[in-house]
């Protein structure tokens, strides 16, 4: 009259558990979705700085009801800043060294797209000089930039 006070399993625990032993099956699948979600935090972070990088050289341009002119390729871009420095692209350079570095930055010669970007503090004198020594250099194709004024 013996009783088995044990829970029926045969003796390997109870609870059906089963050992594979030392052979264990290697999982040999990359997990993307990690990649995946850098990847879109880098094209939304380049997306917002994107823009922010077209000019270095901070000015407050002035506002007029031009349209925006179609770009086809990056032009050389001239700013003069609200104190009177002028700027080829980005670097600071001497009036007196204007021409020479525009002749020898420019690609299609006289027929490159010069784009003057001026604060709107800027003396009327100073951007009118720039322009007629860039046009007395045989640059043809100059161009004012603004931005597009702000209905209120």
């Amino acid at each position: 009259m013996g009783m088995s006070v044990g829970a029926g399993g045969g003796g390997r625990g109870g609870r059906g558990h089963r050992r594979r032993g030392r052979h264990h099956a290697m999982i040999s699948e990359i997990n993307v979705t990690p990649m995946v979600d850098v990847m879109l935090v880098l094209l939304i972070i380049f997306m917002v700085a994107a823009p922010l990088l077209t000019v270095g050289v901070p000015v407050d341009l002035p506002e007029t009801k031009a349209k925006a002119m179609n770009a086809d390729t990056q032009p050389i871009t001239i700013t003069i800043d609200g104190t009177g420095k002028i700027f080829l692209q980005e670097t600071e350079i001497p009036q007196e060294e204007l021409v020479a570095k525009l002749q020898a930055i420019s690609k299609t010669g006289y027929e490159e797209r010069l784009f003057i970007r001026g604060d709107k503090t800027t003396n009327y004198g100073a951007a009118m000089e720039v322009m007629g020594l860039i046009q007395d250099a045989g640059y043809k194709n100059i161009a004012l930039l603004s931005l597009p004024k702000q209905d209120q």
